[in-house]
């Protein structure tokens, strides 16, 4: 029997082979293959596990080797790998079936064993090299039964894990997460009275773009004074989101597991994840990093929402470190003559005041600030960070007999209809589309690309801008139903895309 591990490293890690020899010699145990703290603490773990398993442990000499040699070896994910291949070593030739077995799961001296994290990662990886059976802990069952053609053993304890592998190739099955339906049809998260944007009044142009933004995944920049509303109505946005599709879920819960952070009773994310950082938050914490190289804010928001509230009191770099993930979807992490790669594909949304003091351009109060200091302000951004937000909301404070606006229960339909569309037609949502893509997909009517020349005239619009509008016009269009663009959907793409904030603002 060939047994396996797994060492978490980054998003890929690398799978262990777990062997033991046994010889003659001085009673001991020897362990090789640049195990950290750790690992080799297993040593003492395993002989108290096997001795309260009723198992006899081995008079010989023992040897454990964890190859490949030159690759460190982290965590305690290891113990029930190393416990096995120990028992399979006693038992010899014939005492157990042959096959390549996957074994991760952390051992009490009692025998029982406990969860340990990147099951998820660890099954996929020993999947893609052609590994299709695993034994691991009850709680991380099904977490690895979400990788697909993974057989999956769920042990309790030490005794009931060797009885896995005496039993090998003749496992009961299981109701896996992969033989469910995968039906691509569009859900949404349970109404909820917190999700409701109903609660948001007299903002119908921020609802409406926020709505814009939901179908077709575009980034949204939201700027007004302190108390308009902001961030109200941008809390209630993962109302509008549609869930994780199967094939979304696996990267997303691949990196959830990996940090620890996936829950018990969710064994497959399919809620987009909604990320809200502390304006404190380091460039390490937001990009990822570390001597583990773990991920970041903007990885943890992968095929969700990176929400960066009162975004002028991040730091400049860290703004400034989004703008390669936004244009690549992904990041790259290098410690310690290693690297790592995380998918880092998101929605960023932002909120910030448009000025120091927040009262630039609202009518009724008196701005404090300087020019200078408006312009500083805004130049945290930076020019190229801005031109990659495709919707820009000017919010203002709503009157006191502003009515309720449109619920989430009734601003879905529209999205629904746009995302059932983009999924048939290029398998991903409008903001992904590639420049050799939009010519053939954002086909607009003559009308339209009037309205979009006129405006690239007066409002000098980047490329970058050209290709936002016609993706945001190709997601209106798409709402409606409508094949081709019309001028109505181009004038409000260009609305939203316009540079002139409507507070006076212009970048």
């Amino acid at each position: 029997m060939e047994i396996y591990s797994f060492s978490p490293f980054g998003y890929e890690g690398a799978i262990v082979t777990v062997e033991v020899d046994l010889r003659r010699g001085i009673p001991g145990v020897d362990m090789v293959g640049l195990a950290d703290g750790a690992v080799r603490e297993s040593r003492e773990r395993m002989r108290s596990a096997l001795l309260n398993s009723d198992f006899q442990f081995p008079p010989e000499r023992i040897v454990i080797s964890l190859s490949p040699a030159d690759l460190k070896k982290e965590g305690a994910g290891f113990d029930l790998a190393i416990a096995l291949a120990v028992l399979a070593a006693s038992a010899g030739e014939g005492g157990v079936p042959e096959g390549r077995c996957l074994v991760m799961g952390e051992l009490e001296l009692s025998g029982k064993v406990r969860a340990v994290r990147g099951v998820n990662a660890a099954a996929a990886t020993a999947r893609e090299q052609g590994i299709s059976c695993c034994i691991v802990p009850d709680a991380n069952a099904e977490e690895a039964r979400s990788v697909e053609g993974m057989q999956v053993f769920a042990a309790s304890s030490l005794r009931q894990a060797f009885a896995g592998i005496l039993s090998y190739g003749s496992w009961p099955e299981y109701q896996s997460l992969n033989s469910l339906d995968r039906a691509e049809q569009v859900e949404f998260l349970p109404l909820m009275p917190e999700l409701d944007m109903a609660d948001v009044r007299g903002q119908e142009k921020l609802v409406r773009g926020l709505q814009v933004a939901a179908a077709g995944g575009h980034n949204v920049l939201a700027f007004g004074p302190p108390g308009c509303g902001k961030t109200l109505a941008m809390e209630k946005f993962p109302g509008l989101l549609p869930l994780l599709t199967w094939q979304e879920a696996q990267s997303v819960t691949r990196i959830y597991s990996l940090t620890g952070l996936l829950p018990h009773n969710q064994p497959l994310v399919r809620e987009r994840p909604f990320r809200m950082p502390h304006q404190s938050a380091s460039l390490e914490g937001l990009v990822g990093g570390g001597y583990h190289c773990r991920p970041g804010e903007i990885s943890l928001a992968h095929n969700g929402v990176l929400f960066l509230d009162e975004a002028s009191e991040f730091r400049t770099s860290v703004l400034q470190a989004l703008r390669v993930p936004l244009e690549t979807g992904r990041v790259t992490l290098s410690r310690a003559g290693r690297s790592t790669t995380y998918p880092a594909r998101f929605q960023l949304l932002v909120a910030t005041n448009p000025c120091p003091c927040g009262n630039f351009g609202v009518p009724g109060k008196m701005c404090l600030c300087s020019m200078k200091s408006v312009e500083q302000f805004w130049r945290k951004f930076s020019a190229p960070l801005l031109d990659r937000m495709d919707i820009r909301v000017p919010v203002l404070v709503p009157g006191e007999g502003d009515a309720a606006g449109l619920s989430t229960q009734q601003l879905r339909p529209a999205i629904t209809r746009a995302v059932v569309v983009q999924r048939q037609r290029q398998g991903k949502p409008n903001d992904q589309l590639q420049p050799e893509e939009i010519p053939e997909i954002c086909c607009s009517t003559a009308a339209a690309q009037q309205v979009l020349n006129k405006a690239v005239r007066l409002e000098g619009f980047s490329p970058r801008g050209v290709a936002s509008c016609l993706k945001v016009a190709r997601t209106i269009a798409d709402m409606e139903g409508l094949e081709l663009i019309s001028d109505k959907a181009m004038e409000e793409a260009v609305q939203f895309r316009r540079n002139e904030g409507g507070m006076g603002l212009c970048f």
